[in-house]
């Protein structure tokens, strides 16, 4: 295969982190309203849980715009915290799957 047509296996770690920001904003109820949010019974708070992301979110994305480029330690901690979030919230039933 011709290398300047293979597409490249990984990307960079700056394109990692944009990557899972928007996946996480597409996926994650972030404007759902605090009285869905906390309405039956709850494993962990759905709350503070999403204000937590989103705080890390905005971080990333000021880093981002000052032009730090973040280590493979930072993309795998990132990612991390979004996945644990993200079942978090699904066993509150505060995802909709397609």
């Amino acid at each position: 295969m011709n290398p300047e047509t293979r597409p490249s296996a990984k990307p960079d770690t700056r394109t990692a982190i944009r990557q899972i920001i928007k996946q996480a904003r597409d996926t994650l109820p972030f404007t759902m309203p605090a009285a869905e949010l906390c309405a039956g019974p709850c494993k962990g708070c759905a709350k503070k849980l999403l204000e937590l992301l989103d705080g890390e979110i905005v971080d990333w994305e000021q880093k981002l715009d000052r032009g730090e480029i973040p280590t493979l330690g930072d993309v795998n901690k990132f990612g991390r915290l979004c996945q644990k979030i993200y079942r978090a919230i699904a066993a509150n039933g505060l995802i909709k799957t397609a």
